[in-house]
């Protein structure tokens, strides 16, 4: 009788929707009531937590320096009702591994100690029937509240987020060497720059993988070495035909993510990244002599590149506020530094501000000249004369309304040095980029300056235009002769050379600041432009690498100039202009794209053994 009644209801339900066994797929599913759907997958996320304190399912923590695990407990009373169970091991009574010389030294019982919680989640998730398993490292930091949504639509067997870093340093590998170790490719830099987008066969993953259970082949996944040469020796035959790696019994080193990757390679599982959203980022793995305070160093990097990113970086809840770690604000042992912002542009003040918090810099805000409320009447009153002849040299155009304001921002704080006889003053605009490390190798380039015999600035951002000698300073490391060069996004400037800048009276043969300042130290191409200012005696020199690019280029969403995009002194748009030569502009990308390729090769990072950054 019930099953009559069933086919009978089914029967029914049919007639009434008119519906004949030649209808598609889609067409049977319009007729599911909008109210009943698919119950969303169960996912276990796998967290391994060690001193990750500074950063902060199934939860393992042990072998803390640190008070990491006050921290997980305090979040858990918040967020675990929010979770069908939480499984949670913590462990306070070690502090170190044996033979382990730091926190991010890895022995061999390093090793095998997080190879057995992996194997042991692995079981647990298949024990208690979930979907998936989600393994994410404490060194990540997803920034978009949709990846496990987005990775399970997917709908692959293994597939990562791909994940940025303070450099080339990611979440997967394109290539690997017949030692089983990282190799760089061409496919690898195309998918870390979203050179093409979309979903890549790679050879690895790690740190932020989602493995789908219900896949048949995820039964011959592991991160044991020995498993995995027990299923090698059974299947060794069929696996040969996958690969040169797979065509030997694995004789590579005990490293978990390596031993993973290799189990699903050589049982024909394809493992896949996706960098179709910006998904988040990855702290880099740190060598045995480093120690706690690099990695807060890497964290500061990571939030400084969420706030260029994303403009707002998450604040830290409420209960665990007292947890995050602080950056104590300094000057860098300068005499001050302004930030030169337009009161029109609060939104570039905030995100600016919110980068010196993290960053620990202690930085007035300098109301810049508004170019906009600039008009003939009011440079008249201010007995600005022009530089006879001048042009724009790649538009041929007069000065702008924005590039008169930006000269007297930057000379109305040249004014206030010498009035409050500051010695040294880092001067920033608002629409910069912070490299990694900034404070620490800006640190290092100024006592390096102070140790010549006398300087009067230094770029810490610029744009090289002359393809000219630019030797090293005799008795640094990171400063050059600088040459002719656009841009004021940075400068650290002294009170003899601001007296050097005043005393020139540029008011008097005014044009933009960055064409006046290579006049000043002698290295501008123009030389009749030059001869207008007779004394050019600026000691002027670049850090190199520099620590300072422009938040954005020409083309880039988000990109605008107050300079470029204003009035002119005839009072035509220059719009108008920015039709010819439009390659030329100065904060075009393409034009800095080799002396920015050549600056990062030598930038700081840091070398890992697991693989090449």
């Amino acid at each position: 009788m019930i099953k009559a009644a069933y086919i009978l209801l089914l029967f029914g339900i049919f007639y009434q929707v008119n519906l004949n066994f030649g209808d598609s797929l889609e067409d049977m599913k319009q007729i599911l009531p909008n109210d009943l759907f698919d119950i969303p997958s169960s996912i276990m996320v796998v967290i391994l937590v060690r001193n990750k304190a500074h950063v902060l399912p199934m939860i393992r923590s042990d072998h803390n320096f640190d008070n990491s695990i006050e921290v997980l407990e305090a979040w858990l009373q918040v967020v675990q009702s929010e979770y069908h169970s939480v499984n949670v091991e913590f462990d306070n009574t070690k502090h170190q591994h044996e033979n382990e010389s730091s926190p991010f030294d890895w022995p061999r019982t390093r090793f095998e100690h997080v190879i057995k919680l992996k194997e042991e989640a692995l079981k647990y998730a298949q024990k208690i029937w979930a979907d998936y398993i989600f393994y994410l490292d404490a060194d990540v930091l997803l920034t978009s509240p949709a990846t496990l949504r987005n990775l399970v639509n997917l709908k692959l067997p293994l597939v990562a987020p791909m994940l940025l870093s303070e450099s080339l340093y990611s979440n997967f590998w394109c290539g690997m060497s017949s030692t089983y170790y990282y190799i760089r490719t061409d496919d690898y830099i195309k998918i870390y720059n979203v050179k093409e987008e979309g979903i890549f066969k790679v050879m690895m993953i790690h740190s932020a993988v989602l493995v789908d259970l219900n896949y048949r082949g995820a039964q011959y996944l592991t991160f044991d070495r020995e498993q995995f040469r027990r299923q090698q020796k059974i299947d060794l035959h069929w696996s040969s035909t996958l690969g040169p790696l797979c065509r030997r019994p694995y004789d590579g080193p005990l490293d978990d993510i390596i031993v993973f990757a290799m189990s699903a390679n050589c049982s024909k599982i394809p493992l896949f990244v996706t960098n179709e959203l910006p998904f988040g980022y990855i702290l880099q793995p740190l060598d045995s002599s480093d120690s706690l305070s690099q990695d807060l160093k890497q964290l500061i990097n990571i939030k400084t590149n969420m706030i260029h990113d994303f403009e707002e970086i998450k604040e830290v809840d409420d209960y665990l506020k007292k947890y995050e770690p602080r950056v104590q604000k300094d000057k860098m042992s300068l005499d001050h530094i302004y930030l030169i912002n337009l009161e029109r542009r609060p939104e570039r003040r905030k995100k600016m501000l919110k980068l010196f918090d993290i960053l620990g810099l202690d930085v007035e805000y300098f109301p810049a000249i508004d170019g906009k409320k600039l008009d003939h009447n009011k440079i008249q009153e201010m007995n600005i004369q022009f530089m006879p002849g001048y042009e724009d040299p790649y538009h041929h155009r007069p000065m702008t309304m924005g590039e008169i304001g930006c000269f007297l921002s930057h000379f109305y704080i040249w004014q206030n040095i010498v009035e409050k006889k500051l010695d040294e003053v880092l001067i920033l605009e608002d629409d910069i980029r912070f490299e990694p490390y900034f404070k620490e190798n800006a640190e290092k380039i100024i006592k390096q300056a102070r140790s010549l015999k006398e300087y009067d600035l230094i770029y810490f951002g610029r744009k090289r235009l002359k393809d000219e000698s630019e030797p090293p300073v005799k008795g640094t490391d990171n400063l050059l002769h600088v040459g002719y060069s656009y841009w004021t996004l940075g400068y650290v400037l002294t009170l003899k050379g601001a007296k050097k800048l005043i005393d020139a009276q540029p008011l008097q043969n005014l044009l933009p600041v960055d064409e006046f300042l290579p006049i000043m130290f002698d290295r501008h191409p123009v030389k009749n432009w030059s001869s207008v200012y007779p004394k050019r005696d600026l000691i002027a020199y670049s850090s190199t690498p520099l620590l300072l690019y422009p938040s954005h280029y020409t083309g880039d969403v988000g990109y605008i100039s107050d300079t470029e995009d204003s009035v002119l002194l005839n009072n035509e748009p220059s719009s108008n202009y920015t039709q010819f030569n439009q390659a030329q502009l100065k904060s075009d990308r393409e034009l800095d794209f080799m002396q920015i390729k050549h600056e990062s090769s030598q930038s700081h990072v840091k070398s890992s053994s697991k693989d090449e950054l």
